[in-house]
This record gives structure tokens, sequence and C-alpha cells, in this order.
């Protein structure tokens, strides 16, 4: 899953909906039951609040999260819940999920993401609360964590880490690395790139940064930078185990072993803002598992990531010299295979193109069955190859966006550009 700053991007900084002043808003929590013993004239309790809330704003997303998951989880009725929500921000500006609604959020917000294809399974996903965590160090020792248990020696969980969120008084933590298995793209004194094109900017932020480089090699694994709360962006190399990775190897031709190609297994996104009721965790990397095509016809094959086609064309003995002679697409097919087939033989979770389009008809037929709009971006939804031969190219979609949700924020995507000075 891969502008204007939008009011999303500025309910990034706050942590929550951009707080104006405003009257109390009408959406307020209906008062707590009477006692079972008063006087028959007696109203019922007001609720406890003396003010309105200090974000009135933040609290029609709250009061609208809260109901929702009450009524899809049937929990009964809200009405404490919202009452305990409503008493905290007028308090401090903000609310704290619990950690059922945190689980419920993070899994409802991989159901709304419309550019994803593999949200059949958006029930499994793990949740892991690391709320408490504010330190550089301790944010990176449990991202390393989450790789450790998404890979399962193979088997990738769908996971997700949650930190702190941001709040009025202060910003939650970031991860600057868009992934947090990104490869280093080292730019050579004549303009080429050793490595992915895509993290020269990153690259060159982890030298600043003290980072000394890796082995010079396409594939040297970048340290994840992070930034925790009140404080400025470190890097942390990331241990070997924790990196799990499959050489791209091809059944029908030997010679695929010498060009040394390999990809990580964990597709873990860590740029993506998490926003839930109105609360914004910038730091919630989160993965499923690899669809063939994010490698082969895109990481790899794309003229601005590896570029890899021309090689393979060649080695193959495709004439090159004209589009008309289809060089691209046959090269492109037998990257995909060597994809394929190397983490099947590796045995690493992988799904195919064709395989995910149908799993999301199910998931869209499932999901219609419950009641539930599902909304999808078609160029997104439609694989990057034979997409004319996939179920999901012969239909439209409503683009309708959703809550919860990730977000990618214009200011994370500079982030992980390495176009911020520290």
């Amino acid at each position: 899953m891969e502008t204007e700053p939008s009011p999303g991007a500025e309910a990034s900084r706050s942590g929550t909906i951009a707080a104006r002043r405003a009257p109390p808003p009408a959406d307020t929590p209906p008062p707590p039951p009477a006692s079972a013993t008063p006087a028959a004239s007696t109203p019922a309790a007001p609720i406890p609040v003396t003010r309105p809330p200090r974000t009135p704003e933040l609290w029609p997303a709250a009061s609208g999260f809260i109901r929702a998951h009450h009524d899809e989880e049937r929990l009964g009725d809200p009405a404490a819940r919202l009452a305990e929500a409503y008493a905290e921000i007028a308090d401090t500006g903000t609310y704290r999920h619990t950690e059922r609604e945190l689980t419920f959020g993070a899994r409802v917000a991989w159901r709304n993401a419309n550019r994803c294809i593999g949200r059949l399974y958006w029930n499994s996903l793990h949740v892991r609360d690391r709320r408490h965590l504010t330190a550089a160090e301790d944010i990176a020792a449990a991202c390393t964590d989450h790789l450790r248990e998404a890979s399962q020696g193979g088997r990738i969980r769908p996971l997700i880490t949650v930190f702190a969120p941001d709040a009025p008084d202060r910003p939650g933590p970031r991860i600057w690395n868009e992934q947090l298995i990104r490869y280093a793209g080292y730019v050579q004194r004549d303009g080429r790139v050793v490595g992915d094109p895509r993290n020269e900017g990153l690259t060159a932020l982890a030298r600043r940064l003290g980072w000394r480089g890796g082995d010079g090699t396409p594939f040297d694994v970048l340290p994840l930078i992070v930034q925790g709360t009140d404080d400025k962006p470190r890097c942390f190399d990331l241990p070997p185990d924790a990196v799990l990775e499959v050489p791209i190897e091809h059944e029908d031709h030997d010679w695929w072993a010498g060009l040394r190609l390999r990809w990580h297994a964990v597709p873990a996104l860590s740029t993506m803002c998490l926003e839930i009721g109105g609360i914004c965790y910038q730091a919630a990397p989160f993965n499923g598992w690899y669809m063939g095509t994010e490698i082969g016809a895109r990481n790899l094959a794309d003229t601005d990531r590896y570029d890899l086609l021309p090689r393979i064309a060649e080695r193959l003995g495709l004439d090159t010299t004209s589009d008309r002679s289809l060089w691209k697409d046959r090269a492109l097919v037998e990257l995909n295979r060597a994809v394929l087939f190397s983490f099947d033989r590796a045995g690493v979770t992988v799904t195919d193109h064709h395989t995910e389009s149908r799993r999301f008809l199910t998931h869209l037929d499932r999901e219609e069955r419950k009641g539930r709009t599902v909304g999808a971006d078609w160029s997104w939804i439609v694989p990057p190859i034979s997409g004319s031969a996939t179920p999901v190219f012969h239909r439209t979609y409503d683009t309708t966006e959703r809550t919860p949700a990730y977000v990618q924020h214009p200011e994370a995507l500079a982030r992980a550009s390495g176009e911020f000075l520290v």
C-alpha cells in the first residue's frame, strides 16, 4: 500500500480533529439512569460535566465511533461509555480507547482500506497495544519484535503494533521509514543508484544521523529511523533475525540465481496514521502478506525502482528493439513466476493476483450480506499485470472513504523521503 495539506493532515499534528471554540455539541450522551429509590418527581441526574469539551470537534467523531462499536459488536446501551468519554474529553481534550475499542478500530480500518485487495481476513488482524511506549529505543525494540512475531518462520501473520497517539499537549512518536523493512538506495557519482531509488532520500538522512551504511549491495536493509515523543529522529539497526528474506530464483532458468535477487517477507507499512474516533495514532506499523505482483510487477520492475525488465529480457534472449515484441510483458510474467516460485519454495506466505481477486469478491459478497457497503479504488484493486483476466477488473466500486481508517498524510511521506531537515 503504497498535495495540499488536508484536514486529516492538520489533525495529525494535534492528535484529534482540529480544535476550535464552539458551543457544546448537541450530540451529548444521555444522562445516567436515576437511582432506584428517588421520588417520582425527581429528574434523572445530569452528566457530571461542568463545561464543554476543550476540543469540541472531537466529540462527534468519538461518539460516532463508540456508538458504531457498541452496535456492531452488540455491546448494549453505549450511554455509560459515552458519558465517560465525554467527561474525559472535557477534562483533557482527548480520550483513551479501551483495548477492545482499539482492536475493533484497527480491524475496521483495514476493512475500510479502499486501496487494499486483501481485506477478506480483516477480522484476523492481531493488535499489539504498546501505547505506553514513548522513547525511541523502546519503540524500535517493539518494531523489531513486531517483525519477528509477524514472520513466524514464514507463516505471515496479519499484525499491527499501536504506539501512543498524538495528544493536545504533545505529539506522539513517529516512524520515518515507509515500511519497517526498506532497502537502501546509494547514489553514485555518475547519478546511478545502487539499491532502491525510492529510498535514496531516506538513505541519505540515515547517513546524516550516523548510519555508516551497509555492504553496498542492492539489498542492504536500512535502519529504523524513530522519533520518540519530544525527541529527534534516531537510527536503530534491525537485527538479522528480525528480517526474513527470500532469495528470488526461477524454476526453469538456472542462471536466474546469478542475478542475486531477494525480497523481504513482511510488508509492514509504518507511515500511515491509524485514525479511530478522532484520535490519530501516527506510529502504528501493520502488515498483511505480499501479493506476488507487489514485488514482481512493481518493486523489482518499475523503472523508478529496480528496473529489472531489460536485464531479464536480455537473459531470456528476447528482442528488445521494439515494444511490439512484447518483451516487457514476457519478462514481467517470468519475474512474477520467479517471485511466487521462490516464496513457495521457502515456505513463506504469498498470494497471487488471480486468487486474491477472487477472494476480494468473496469479501464483497460477505460484507454486502451483512448490510455493509465496501469501498474500493479501482486503480489500486486491479492488479498491475493481467488486470482484465481477473474478476475485479469488470466492475465499478463505491469510492466513499469511511472511518476508522489508515490515512497517508503528506508530512509522513515527506519524512519517508528524507525531506525534513534534522
